[in-house]
């Protein structure tokens, strides 16, 4: 990993990190947030389109050699195109017999979600065919699926005569979570290898070593597990001291007030041959510690997010030391949350290395093991480093095997980097499920960006900066829903090659680039504030940063995003895009002052002046105004209200208008003597506006409904109602229809009255 440049990785060795939290710790807003239709409509996603009958989509491999995605689901196999997933897919339609369905149905399963062929394991075999296993009904089977040696041969098909067991291999119920890895032709998985669902094991099967397991039906060793993920981490350049390295989430049998649910990392030797006498084809150097993820209190008390949901692992330099990305949720109802947690493969290490867990019997405590340690030391691999007299495990004296099998926990718990959370969430209104890191280069350096699905079907897009020496910044560069029907993201996975994540739930999967520069706004300004790493202003839009360009006129910030200092000489067209409008009210009725900034971020404030000789005054919320999210809500009208409204958006100290209206206040006499003024009506009769800037549009979400003060609440997308225009009144004569109306020449302008009291002040 390169040490130029790494502000997070910085940050995180000298000590900042985020400070305790007191209260709900929500997220800041999204720059920009995208819902289905605005992300199709920006050509930056492709949806995955061709109608199967078929759900429960898991990404289980992806090839960058072969260009290729594949992906299990119900009764299916796809292989999809990296570039385009929706460019000439290659299915295999894998259904369970019928026969096998109706002796599901009949053992008690649905029909629908349990008994079917849900694939869960795709594994690469050799570079023309995959392993492929699915929950068969019921009755786990795998088989052999030939690819091709070439992408571009699109060979893609399932052969049959290589049926064999799935058992020990992949689940029998579909709800149960797996993890695999294949490596030189040997299978390991982490899975329930019961119809009931209540063994579990860590199996190894094919290839040529002895089939293993872990301890049958010792608590000690796994209890009611649900396995995340595998990934082999090489100890040393020794090729024998090699470890796959399995993350799960169990029962905990050590924890004070039992059961309760932590997340666990364990790991095996590859070379393990298991015992001699004991521990006959079962794993002789299993061991496991608790993953910790907590935020510190005030008062010393942790709050703990101990339900493992994700992992994913961030290849550096050094391909022994990865860093281990983790997602985590609280346990139980009452408190719900969640968070990133980062740690160390030198801290996990640590901690392997260090004492083992040990209990003299029901009513003792859980102490470090004080006695005397076998050699080798319990966990070593034969033929490593330190035993490379010892060609296989079956050559370790006793003691060793007993202790193993009697001490599979480590003492103390890996804990985060700094010791705390990257990302935490509590009190919002979803839950974090998948986790996917890029690396990217930017003008001031490399950056991690985090990718994080939610179980409301969207993806968040994150960096976190140093604030200061003791504290760091979360940044939420945007959200998008990813699916049209919103489901919880179950699989994530990313191509830094091709700049694309691929997305998958139980309704589809969705592709998506991992920058959409463009939506950011058109200004040099808008570019900057969004302080994403992907992203620079090129001196006429906001594009893809590459660090080998050498236009000297791209601007990028993202340690400080400062508009102010890296757009000179474009921040004088900011306020230039400006949406201008004049609008009618009449006395006593309602006027709606739209202003939405593009970005969330912003801090929206009103300026009124009564005329161009006056000065600008700040508009505050009281009786009669109210600020929405959309506007500025004006109610019981008066003549005084008259002026020039200007909508301003401030955001990290720059300043620029968003939209000016100019606003009208008729009384009631100017609307029972004539006709209204010229004006467009834009939305309804009672809301007379007319825009004198283009790109102007009505805003995208509903208004919210006026308090007690403004009458009966109304509802809908619509301005509220100016009551004086919709009671005509018999005085005033009926226009032909297809007139325009026009201000009487002879009426006189009555003087302006005093400006209004006590809801303006002086703009700062």
């Amino acid at each position: 990993m390169p040490v130029a440049g790494l502000l997070l990785w910085a940050s995180l060795l000298t000590g900042a990190w985020p400070a305790a939290p007191s209260q709900d710790y929500l997220p800041a807003m999204p720059r920009i947030r995208l819902s289905y239709k605005e992300l199709k409509a920006t050509g930056t996603a492709h949806f995955f389109n061709f109608l199967l009958n078929t759900s429960d989509y898991r990404i289980l491999f992806k090839d960058e050699d072969h260009d290729r995605m594949y992906v299990g689901s119900k009764d299916y196999v796809l292989s999809l195109d990296l570039h385009d997933i929706n460019r000439e897919p290659l299915i295999i339609h894998w259904a369970a017999t019928p026969q096998r369905i109706e002796e599901c149905v009949l053992s008690g399963k649905d029909g629908n979600g349990e008994c079917g062929n849900f694939v869960r394991l795709i594994q690469p075999w050799n570079r023309t065919h995959l392993y492929v296993c699915g929950t068969g009904a019921y009755n786990p089977v795998c088989a052999y699926v030939n690819r091709g040696r070439r992408a571009e041969d699109y060979v893609f098909y399932l052969e049959p005569e290589k049926l064999e067991s799935g058992k020990g291999k992949c689940p029998y119920d579909p709800k149960l979570d797996t993890a695999s890895a294949l490596i030189n032709e040997e299978l390991y998985a982490g899975v329930y290898i019961d119809f009931m669902g209540t063994d579990a094991a860590i199996f190894r099967t094919l290839g040529k070593q002895t089939a293993m397991r872990t301890d049958q039906y010792n608590s000690r060793w796994l209890n009611d597990p649900s396995f995340i993920h595998a990934e082999l981490i090489p100890d040393s350049a020794e090729r024998n001291d090699d470890k796959l390295y399995f993350f799960f989430r169990e029962r905990s049998i050590e924890a004070p007030q039992s059961p309760a649910v932590y997340a666990r990392i364990g790991r095996i030797c590859l070379n393990d041959d298991g015992g001699h006498c004991c521990l006959v084809n079962k794993w002789s150097t299993f061991l496991k510690a608790r993953l910790v993820c907590s935020v510190p209190g005030e008062d010393g008390i942790e709050t703990h997010f101990d339900e493992l949901q994700d992992v994913f692992v961030q290849q550096t330099q050094d391909v022994r030391n990865p860093v281990i990305y983790a997602v985590f949720t609280s346990s139980g109802s009452v408190f719900r949350g969640s968070a990133v947690c980062v740690y160390s493969m030198a801290d996990i290490r640590m901690v392997f290395n260090g004492p083992f867990a040990h209990k003299e019997g029901p009513n003792y405590q859980w102490m470090p093991f004080s006695g005397k340690m076998p050699y080798p030391r319990p966990g070593t691999c034969p033929g490593g480093t330190f035993t490379p007299s010892m060609k296989s495990t079956k050559d370790y004296p006793d003691e060793v095997i007993n202790f193993m099998r009697s001490h599979p926990l480590m003492y103390q718990a890996i804990y985060p980097l700094q010791r705390r959370p990257l990302v935490v969430r509590t009190g919002a209104p979803y839950r974090l499920t998948t986790v996917a890191v890029d690396q990217v280069d930017a003008a001031d350096g490399r950056y991690e960006v985090l990718f994080l699905g939610t179980d409301r079907g969207t993806v968040q897009k994150v960096i976190v900066l140093p604030k200061d020496d003791q504290e760091m910044e979360e940044l939420m560069l945007e959200e998008v829903e990813v699916f049209k029907d919103p489901a919880p993201v179950k699989t994530m996975t990313i191509s830094s090659k091709r700049q694309q994540l691929y997305v998958a739930s139980a309704v589809g999967v969705t592709q998506l680039s991992l920058h959409r520069c463009q939506a950011y706004g058109a200004a040099c300004a808008d570019c900057c504030l969004a302080r994403d790493p992907y992203c620079a202003w090129d001196g006429q839009a906001c594009s893809r940063y590459t660090a080998s360009s050498k236009r000297r006129s791209r601007r990028q910030d993202v340690r400080h995003g400062n508009p102010i200092r890296q757009c000179r000489g474009f921040n004088s067209n900011a306020n230039k895009n400006a949406v201008e409008s004049v609008q009618y009210g009449v006395a006593g009725s309602t006027a709606f002052l739209e202003c939405q900034p593009r970005s969330p971020q912003a801090t929206v404030k009103w300026l009124f002046q009564r005329d161009p000789s006056d000065r600008r005054r700040e508009v505050h919320a009281d009786d009669r105004f109210l600020r929405t999210e959309q506007g500025l809500l004006l109610r019981a009208l008066q003549s005084g209200d008259s002026g020039l409204y200007s909508c301003t958006a401030t955001e990290n100290n720059f300043k620029h208008i968003i939209t000016r209206v100019q606003l009208h206040v008729l009384g009631q006499e100017d609307i029972r003597d004539g006709p209204l003024p010229t004006a467009s009506c834009k939305h309804s009769t009672a809301s007379c506006e007319h825009s004198t800037a283009p790109g102007h549009r009505p805003p995208k979400a509903p208004l919210p409904r006026a308090g007690p003060a403004a009458g009966p609440a109304r509802s809908g997308p619509h301005p509220p109602v100016l009551p004086g225009l919709l009671a005509p009144r018999a005085p005033s004569p009926r226009r032909p229809q297809g007139t325009q109306a026009s201000k009487p020449q002879d009426q006189k302008t009555p003087e302006p009255p005093p400006p209004p009291t006590g809801h303006m002040r002086p703009a700062v």
